[in-house]
Parts: structure tokens; sequence; C-alpha cells
């Protein structure tokens, strides 16, 4: 009898500890290049920490933020600051999302199947830009760097437009918010002549080399910085803090400078 007791005993225990292990389980929204792919590098190394991430992979970005507003996910890895700073401010929303911690940079560059240099852009030329608001000023930026152009002083820069620019000696003609992100690699192909600001992980997908292809890059400078994001309610969970001082180690860094040769820049947890 004494047996059986101890016996039942160590199963009650056993399914307890197992019960207790799904604590320890975080699901983790992300868009693919590189996001999920620096998660899966993460992953052994949290594992040995007890904690265990499960990864859903997106390739919309208005739906990331909703779903762990919703309770979907615990947590997301995709977006940089001034998109998250623009979608919890938005009060239309009404997300309740913390900023965990700093992970990468992610370039942005100018890509042209028939344009070879900065110096032979054509008068007139198109510029395709996606929808995705918060990039609007940034890739302005990016062209006045190159002397392309030149933006007003007070230039909207939340909702910039081709008004916001005083000096535009080509012509450019930029093309605000008429293609999702995820179709940027289709307007490249398609449209030949005109130049396309494309995301960085887009421009990986599609095999295509940052510092290569891109007729001009982001410098490591850009304060678009991609984030690690959760609810409110979790900005003191202690398996949330370890996935983000993961992400932040050396190990996880080094992977990403030796993975990416430049096209994505770590940020060592400075942001």
């Amino acid at each position: 009898m004494k047996k059986l007791l101890v016996l039942l005993s160590i199963l009650l225990i056993s399914l307890l500890a197992a019960c207790g292990s799904d604590d320890h389980v975080i699901k983790i929204g992300a868009t693919s290049t590189p996001h999920a792919e620096v998660l899966e590098k993460a992953k052994p190394i949290l594992e040995e920490e007890g904690i265990t991430i499960e990864i859903e992979e997106y390739s919309d970005y208005n739906l990331l933020n909703l779903d762990l507003d919703e309770g979907t996910i615990d947590a997301n890895y995709f977006q940089h600051i001034p998109f998250f700073e623009k979608d919890i401010n938005d009060p239309k929303k009404g997300y309740d999302l913390v900023n965990l911690g700093g992970v990468h940079i992610e370039p942005m560059g100018v890509y042209s199947k028939n344009i070879t240099s900065v110096d032979n852009i054509p008068e007139g030329t198109e510029v395709i830009i996606s929808r995705n608001d918060p990039d609007h000023y940034r890739i302005l930026q990016l062209f006045e760097a190159q002397g392309l152009i030149k933006i007003a002083d007070d230039a909207d820069t939340a909702y910039p437009s081709q008004e916001d620019i005083v000096e535009n000696p080509l012509n450019l003609q930029f093309l605000f918010g008429e293609v999702n992100a995820e179709f940027l690699i289709e307007a490249y192909n398609n449209e030949a002549d005109a130049l396309v600001a494309i995301n960085t992980n887009y421009a990986i997908e599609a095999e295509l080399s940052p510092l290569e292809d891109a007729l001009f890059i982001e410098g490591e400078e850009s304060d678009y910085v991609n984030i690690i994001v959760a609810r409110a309610e979790d900005k003191d969970n202690e398996d949330l803090k370890k996935v983000v001082e993961v992400l932040q180690s050396e190990e996880i860094q080094n992977f990403i400078i030796d993975n990416y040769n430049g096209a994505v820049v770590p940020v060592g947890g400075n942001n």
C-alpha cells in the first residue's frame, strides 16, 4: 500500500510539473526574414534556460500588433520604433503595448531593374514606396542623403507628401502608399524603369543582396530599430525579459553579423 501511495505521489508531482511547464512557453509572432530566423537561432539557448518559444510567421505587418493586443500571441518581433509608436498612438486601435528592447536595424534600400547608378537616374523617374506610412519620411531622408532632393524644414514627418520636397532637380515622382510592402518585389520586377524602396526583409526573401544590388542604402545610424513588443501587462514578465536578453546577447548579435553580411545590423540592446 505504501509503495502504491509513493508511486501515486510521484505521478502527481510529475503531472503538476508538466502542467507548470506551460508557463514557460512563449508564442512570438514574427515576419520570416530575418526575424523568424533570428528567433530560431535563439531557440536552443532559451531552452537551456527553461523557456520554449513557438514562432508564428506572418506576412502581413498589420496583423501582428492586433493579434498581440488580442492575446493570440505573447510578443512580436517585426516592427521598427516609428511603426510601433504610430500604431500605439492610433486612438482607433487602442493598443496597450510596450517596447521591451531593440535587436537590429534593417537598412532600407532603393533598387531598380534598369537604372544602374545614382548618376544615371532619368528625369521624372517614379519612386515606388509602400503603404507603410512610418517609412515615408525615412525614404525621403534616404534620397536627401544622396543629394537627390531637399526636404522642407517644416515637412510633415508623419505623413509626408510630394509637397514636402522643396528641391527636386530630377523631378522624381514619389508614389506614396500605392503598394503593400509585401508586393514591393513584384513592383521591382514589373516596373523596370522605376526606383523601388524595399524593406531589407523582403529584399532578402527575394534573393536580392541589399549591399550589392541596391543603388543606395541606409547607413547604420538609422533610428529604425526593430524591437520586441509585448502587452503592457507583461512588461515585467521574466521569461520575456530573458528572450530579449538572449536576442541582445553576443552570440545572437554575432549570428546577425555573420549571417546577413551587413544587410541586417545588430544594435546590442542600445535601443
